[in-house]
């Protein structure tokens, strides 16, 4: 039973990891934009 729910917990530390990395590079990818769209 504390097996499974370990490994359970480290999926979900995974996939919330995976989920910030992607919205920070979204993020970083706004930014870029924003910053060269003000350029012109």
């Amino acid at each position: 039973m504390s097996e499974n729910l370990i490994r359970a917990f480290e999926m979900l530390g995974q996939g919330m990891l995976g989920i910030f990395v992607v919205l920070g590079l979204i993020a970083l990818l706004v930014v870029l934009m924003q910053k060269l769209g003000s350029k012109k």
